[in-house]
């Protein structure tokens, strides 16, 4: 039997509101990256890619498994999804990847960064 965390527990309604956000912010990073090497491509082909990695991110935080190994298989779930996707050569497909955590991680920076500057605002 596995326990969850106490402190992962939570409102139904919340984890899948988390779930929700963090899938739409991962399919619009898959698709800048998608757009930003391949040119001209599809939306809703972005919008298969994101959940997937935001599910694995939530489940892995709730069963308490290790980081680097929740990581490690969403960059392999979000390559799998892009190859089949996208129908394009392994090389295109890691270099795809490659910016789409790029993208991520920058834009989440600046996210984050922006919610910490406004909630820590005088007044």
């Amino acid at each position: 039997m596995v326990i969850l965390q106490a402190g992962a527990v939570g409102n139904p309604v919340a984890i899948a509101g988390t779930v929700g956000l963090f899938a739409l912010f991962l399919s619009v990073t898959a698709h800048i990256a998608a757009r930003n090497v391949l040119g001209d491509v599809e939306v809703k082909k972005a919008f298969v890619v994101g959940p997937l990695p935001a599910a694995i991110a939530v489940v892995s935080t709730a069963f308490g498994l290790s980081p680097f190994l929740a990581i490690a298989l969403a960059i392999s779930v979000d390559a799998v999804a892009i190859s089949l996707l996208y129908k394009r050569s392994r090389r295109l497909t890691a270099y795809i990847t490659a910016i789409h955590i790029v993208v991520s991680i920058i834009l989440g920076a600046m996210l984050f960064s922006l919610a910490f500057l406004l909630s820590s605002a005088p007044g």
